[in-house]
């Protein structure tokens, strides 16, 4: 296993973990919001935003417009269900989400999610160091060597964690912000 394979391990935990971060919602209107939400359209589960225009009018709505109006009550039944703490309103044409303002005891529960994200990451960053550890000792190189490359693949480990302590950060910052 070479450096950049390594690194491009790495890489996709950061990715990762970037991806559930958009997840969590910081009170403000998302069409990522919906991601994972599943439509029952004629018999067939299918990803909302293949029925419809997800907008964001303003900070804190969202509008589903369906390319099919008859599907507009198996849209609202989905979010319904998907419990995303919004409840849909359908005025006959599209539905409307409107995003609740985050009490400071909700901002409090999803910084404690957002944390345990990032530690997924840091634990996904440490299997990568420890099979590319394992693949060094596999490879029976001189000993100056193996360590050398050892000393590369911690190099590594420190950065990409870092990157996880910065985001997480930054993603602490925008869930506090009121």
């Amino acid at each position: 296993m070479s450096i950049n394979e390594v690194e491009q391990k790495m890489k996709k935990a950061i990715t990762n973990m970037e991806a559930r971060f958009t997840n969590v919602r910081a009170g403000r209107a998302n069409p990522s919001m919906l991601n994972g939400i599943n439509v029952d359209y004629y018999g067939t589960p299918t990803p909302i935003n293949t029925l419809a225009n997800i907008t964001v009018p303003e900070a804190k709505q969202l509008f589903i417009k369906p390319f099919d109006k008859s599907a507009l009550k198996e849209i609202q039944r989905a979010i319904s269900e998907a419990n995303i703490g919004i409840t849909p309103t359908n005025n006959g044409e599209m539905i409307i989400l409107t995003v609740p303002d985050l009490t400071e005891e909700r901002r409090k529960d999803y910084v404690k999610q957002v944390k345990t994200m990032a530690e997924d990451a840091k634990i996904a960053l440490r299997n990568v160091r420890q099979d590319a550890n394992n693949e060094i000792k596999k490879e029976e190189l001189p000993e100056d060597e193996e360590k050398g490359m050892m000393e590369d693949v911690q190099d590594l480990i420190n950065k990409y964690n870092k990157i996880v302590d910065e985001k997480l950060k930054e993603k602490e910052q925008e869930l506090m912000q009121v």
